[in-house]
């Protein structure tokens, strides 16, 4: 399967520069862009040196020849670095990006002067040059991120770093741009809370793809014991987790063909990430859970919620993308004691490994299991998510403003105790009542998309600025603005 996720970004470099300007300084910027982003595994691309002066975007002749070079390659551009050496020529930058027209994002970095260089030969104006280049994005209308200072050294490691949250972004921005979800049977009926729009989505450039439940328990059933691939996945489940002596080999391998009618439906249908009916009808008619086979996938960065929570599998997406890792969806679920800043998140058992942390249970589904008989259930992941940094996201499609909507903010799992089945998490989130007040009184769902680490300011701008999606960035103070 073809993963987004894991996909190699590309960038697209500028050097700007005001041709009255010393040029010195634009080789040595080119090469340490250059140097950072191969540092980073991010591909390159920028014409010769030899191409314009000083390797430099000065005119519109060097606009013209840039606009085509990048044109040419925008199916394998993921973005674009604007660095200026020195003030910058306005108008040729802004020509480059319209005449281009990739509706990409753009990292726009302006370098320091040092104070002992400021005479007519040395000097950069760099910290101007980048007002009068953001003004004209203004009026063009095309949106662009900011590094951390508004003017920093290219070698820096500020740089460095705000080139590999760049890099974080614009996967993200390229993965949720058409993006291709699976949702494999029909809304779990007691849950009304899992509605969302379609029409919104591809709005926004999303495509859901559907599957009748009943299609793929048809397709699971006719996978022979003899198929090529049944005895790699029968491997693949037991090398994945500890299972319970009790658990038959006829469950393991009713486990095996169900994972294994997923991921080729999936494959089919070039899906980046899905949701799948959980309960009951799967227990009922096949016999075995789905937890596993979503955790295999999101192991493997291809995210998948259960309930056919569609919109929590793309929240889930988002900060795979962000991130690189795994993540889970998971239920705000219970209070801890009388904390006010703790909670419990849980679910039955579909949490990738790495976003446990350790080896995790392979067992049966623990509530449905006490219904309808374990047999039934086997295919729940069990174990607590070790303690760390952790980013939370949600997006929802709200008919009633027509819009889609987010929120996401930061906080960490902990080593507190909690002794419930299935999948635990208990996490700390500072004003922990503020964002569930915010969460009711805007009609968000109970489920929620984590990840292991601090993404939160990737996963708010791709989608603020460059998907247009409204976002509360919960502990975090509000972008300044006239409107």
């Amino acid at each position: 399967m073809s993963v987004k996720a894991m996909r190699k970004v590309t960038l697209g470099v500028v050097i700007g520069s005001r041709a009255f300007f010393n040029g010195a300084p634009c080789k040595a910027a080119r090469d340490e862009v250059i140097a950072h982003l191969d540092r980073l595994g991010v591909g390159v691309e920028i014409l010769p040196f030899e191409a314009t002066v000083n390797g430099a975007v000065q005119s519109i002749e060097d606009a013209k020849l840039y606009a085509a070079h990048f044109s040419a390659k925008r199916d394998e551009i993921d973005g674009l670095v604007i660095c200026l050496p020195n003030f910058g020529d306005e108008i040729a930058v802004a020509e480059l990006i319209n005449r281009a027209k990739l509706d990409l994002p753009i990292l726009l970095q302006a370098s320091n002067d040092e104070v002992d260089k400021v005479d007519v030969h040395s000097r950069r104006d760099a910290f101007c040059g980048k007002l009068s280049v953001a003004n004209n994005f203004y009026q063009y209308g095309v949106p662009f991120t900011e590094t951390t200072s508004h003017t920093c050294d290219v070698a820096s490691d500020e740089f460095g770093a705000d080139l590999d949250r760049f890099a974080r972004l614009c996967r993200t921005v390229r993965g949720l741009k058409n993006a291709r979800i699976g949702a494999i049977g029909a809304r779990t009926g007691p849950f009304q809370t899992m509605r969302f729009s379609e029409k919104l989505l591809q709005a926004s450039g999303l495509t859901v793809v559907t599957v009748d439940l009943s299609e793929m328990i048809a397709s699971a059933g006719a996978i022979s014991d003899s198929d090529a691939d049944l005895k790699a996945k029968l491997d693949a489940i037991k090398a994945y987790g500890t299972i319970p002596s009790h658990i038959t080999q006829d469950q393991i391998q009713r486990q095996a063909k169900w994972s294994l009618a997923v991921n080729r439906w999936i494959a089919e249908n070039e899906c980046d990430a899905s949701a799948i009916q959980c309960w009951r009808s799967l227990q009922d008619n096949f016999g075995c859970a789905t937890c596993l086979t979503m955790s295999m996938m999101g192991e493997e960065l291809m995210p998948s919620a259960c309930e056919v929570d569609v919109m929590g599998a793309i929240s889930m997406y988002a900060l795979t993308l962000a991130s690189g890792t795994p993540s889970a969806i998971l239920d705000w679920n219970n209070n801890y004691a009388n904390e006010a800043d703790k909670c419990v998140c849980t679910h039955c058992g579909n949490y990738p490994k790495q976003f446990i942390g350790d080896t995790p249970e392979i067992g049966e589904l623990d509530v449905l299991g006490e219904t309808i008989g374990r047999s039934k259930c086997f295919g729940a992941v069990k174990g607590k998510v070790q303690a760390g940094p952790m980013t939370f996201f949600r997006v929802s499609s709200d008919d009633r403003l027509g819009t889609l909507k987010a929120y996401t903010g930061e906080g960490s799992f902990t080593d507190d105790p909690f002794p419930m089945d299935g999948g635990i998490a208990v996490t700390k989130v500072d004003e922990l009542r503020s964002l569930m007040n915010f969460v009711t009184q805007n009609g968000f769902e109970h489920h929620v998309a984590m990840v292991r680490g601090r993404h939160a300011d990737v996963v708010a701008e791709a989608v603020t600025r460059y998907m247009k999606w409204p976002l509360y960035n919960h502990g975090k103070p509000p972008v300044p603005t006239l409107t």
